[in-house]
C-alpha cells in the first residue's frame, strides 16, 4: 500500500477522500491548508499526492506550490489534481508542470478509485524502474573490478577519468582479463547510465548477418527481410554499444563502422536514408591491433578513431598480489551447503594459485574457485579440490602447508575500527614493532615511508574500493591519488 497525502479545504470532501484510501489500506496524511501541506511534504514523503487545485477558492495557486514541492522530491511523488471549477487549461497547466492526471468534482467514487489505481502502478513501475538501474550500476560499480595492484591502480585511474565523457575508449587485454566488466562499468557510471548498454560479439557472427545486426535493414532487402529491423546502433542511441573482439571485423564493417565514429550517420541494408544516432563507441579486442594495421588487415584511419583512450587490462599472471582479494571476493557470499560455514583456503592450495600462470586470467580462476567449493567436502579448501591442470603444474605441497589454513583479505563494512590483520594486532602496533631504538628516523621520513603503504592496505581491505578508502581515511579522492603516487 501507498503512503498518499491528501490536500482540500472543502473539509466534507477531505474527509470522504481520507475514508476511502484508508478503507484501501493507505496510510493517509490530510492537509486541508496548501501552506502547512507544502511545508510537511518533504517530512511526509509520499508516494502520491492529491491536491485540489483552488485551496483558498480564488486562484490555484496553492495547488500548483504543492504540486511544484511534491515534485521536487528526492524520489517526486505522483500528483494527482483535483479542481471544481470544470477549468481544463489549468489542469493542463497543472501537467505541464508534472501532475499524473486529474479529476474534476463532482466526481464518481469509481472514477477515483481507477484513477488511484493507475497512479499506483505507474509509481510501482518507476519505483522498479529506479530501483533496477540503482542496482545495475552498484554491480557494475568500480569497486567490483577487484585489483589492489599498482598496475591495476593504473587502470582504475583511467576509467574513473574518463568514465562520464563521450570519448571511444579501446579496451585490450587477453580473453578473461575483464573488458566486458569495465565497458559496463564505463556506461553504467557515466551521464548516459540512463541511456541502453548494448553488447555484441563481433567474432560470434558471419559478416552479412553482423552488418545486419549493427546497422539494421529495410524489409525486402534480402532474403529472410519479411521486415523493418533497427540496428544495434539505433537501439543504443543515448547510451553505449560495446564491440567485443573488433579485429574480427571485415574490411567492408569497418568502413561502415568508420562512417558511424566520423558523422554519427548509420544506414540500414536496404536503405538509402541515414539515421543520425548519439552513441558512445567502447571496444575491445585480445589481438596486436597495431600489428593487424602493419599487415593490411585493419583500416589505419579506424584503428586511430578507436584509439582515443587504450585501456589496457594487465593478465592475471602479471598481478598475482591480486589472486588472494579475487579469491576472497568469489568467496564473499558463499557458505558450504552442509556446515553452513563460509568457506577457507588452505596454505598449500593459496600458494599452488599464486604458483599457477592463469592463462586463462579472472575467469579461469573464478571457475576454478567455483570448482572447488562444488567439490570440497567442507568448508576447507584444500590443494587436492583445484583444477588438475593445476595439481599437475605446481610443485607438490607439504604436508604442514596442506594442514594450515591461510586468512583471506578481511573486507571493511562500516569504519576503520574494522580494519584487522592476520597477526590480530592493530596495523600501528605491527608498524611500530618494527623501529628499534638504533632505526629510528625523523617522523617526516616514518609518516612517508608508511603512509602509502597504509592506504594502499586499507583499499585491499576494501577490495579496491578507493572512493570508500578516501572517505574512511578523511581525504579526497585527488590526495589518495596523489599520495598513492608517492608524491609530497
Amino acid at each position: 500500500m501507498a503512503k498518499i497525502l491528501v490536500v482540500d479545504d472543502d473539509i466534507t470532501m477531505l474527509q470522504m477522500v481520507v475514508e476511502k484510501l484508508r478503507a484501501e489500506g493507505h496510510e493517509v496524511f490530510p492537509f486541508s491548508s496548501g501552506v502547512k501541506a507544502v511545508e510537511s511534504i518533504e517530512s511526509v514523503n509520499p508516494d502520491i499526492v492529491i491536491t485540489d487545485l483552488y485551496l483558498d477558492k480564488t486562484n490555484y495557486a496553492y495547488g500548483l506550490e504543492v504540486l511544484k514541492k511534491a515534485r521536487s522530491l528526492v524520489f517526486p511523488a505522483i500528483v494527482i489534481v483535483i479542481t471544481g471549477y470544470g477549468s481544463v487549461e489549468t489542469a493542463v497547466e497543472a501537467m505541464k508542470l508534472g501532475a499524473f492526471d486529474y479529476i474534476e468534482k463532482p466526481f464518481k467514487l469509481d472514477e477515483f478509485k481507477l484513477c488511484i489505481k493507475r497512479a499506483l502502478d505507474f509509481y510501482n513501475t518507476i519505483t522498479e524502474n529506479f530501483y533496477l538501474k540503482q542496482t545495475l550500476k552498484q554491480k557494475y560499480h568500480f569497486n567490483q573490478i577487484i585489483g589492489a595492484s599498482q598496475r591495476m591502480q593504473e587502470v582504475f585511474k583511467i576509467i574513473e577519468r574518463v568514465a562520464n565523457t563521450d570519448s571511444t575508449v579501446l579496451i585490450l587485454g587477453e580473453s578473461g582479463t575483464g573488458k566486458e566488466l569495465v565497458a559496463r562499468a564505463l556506461h553504467f557510471n557515466s551521464r548516459r547510465q540512463n541511456g541502453r548498454f548494448v553488447p555484441i560479439n563481433c567474432s560470434a557472427l558471419p559478416e552479412y548477418l553482423l552488418e545486419s545486426e549493427l546497422f539494421g535493414h529495410r524489409k525486402g532487402a534480402f532474403t529472410g527481410a519479411i521486415q523493418d529491423k533497427k540496428g544495434l546502433f539505433e537501439e543504443a542511441n543515448g547510451g553505449t554499444i560495446f564491440l567485443d573482439e573488433i579485429a574480427t571485423m571485415s574490411p567492408v564493417l569497418q568502413s561502415r563502422l568508420l562512417r558511424v565514429l566520423q558523422e554519427g550517420e548509420v544506414r540500414r541494408v536496404g536503405d538509402n536514408t541515414p539515421t543520425y544516432v548519439n552513441v558512445r563507441v567502447v571496444a575491445a579486442t585480445n589481438e596486436n591491433l597495431e600489428q593487424r594495421v602493419k599487415e593490411g588487415k585493419f583500416r589505419e584511419d579506424l584503428y586511430y578513431r578507436l584509439n582515443v583512450i587504450p585501456i589496457k587490462l594487465p593478465p592475471l599472471r602479471e598481478r598475482k598480489d591480486d589472486i588472494p582479494l579475487l579469491v576472497s571476493h568469489f568467496l564473499k557470499d558463499k557458505k558450504h551447503p552442509v556446515s553452513g560455514k563460509p568457506f577457507r583456503v588452505t596454505k598449500a592450495a593459496m600458494d599452488a594459485l599464486m604458483s599457477y600462470n592463469w592463462p586463462g586470467n579472472v575467469r579461469e580462476l573464478e571457475n576454478a574457485i567455483e570448482r572447488a567449493t562444488a567439490l570440497s567436502e567442507d568448508e576447507i579448501i584444500n590443494f587436492s579440490d583445484l583444477p588438475p591442470i593445476i595439481q599437475e603444474t605446481v610443485p607438490c605441497p607439504s604436508r604442514d602447508d596442506m594442514e594450515a589454513v591461510t586468512n583471506l583479505p578481511v573486507q571493511i563494512k562500516n569504519n576503520l575500527s574494522d580494519v584487522k590483520i592476520e597477526s590480530g594486532k592493530t596495523y600501528s602496533s605491527q608498524m611500530f614493532s618494527q623501529v628499534s631504538q638504533d632505526k629510528i628516523i625523523p617522523l617526516k621520513d616514518f609518516i612517508k615511508k608508511y603512509e602509502r603503504e597504509y592506504i594502499s592496505h586499507v583499499i585491499s581491505l576494501l577490495n579496491g574500493d578507493k572512493e570508500k578508502a578516501a572517505d574512511l581515511l578523511g581525504i579526497s579522492l585527488a590526495t589518495l591519488y596523489r599520495k598513492l603516487g608517492g608524491e609530497e
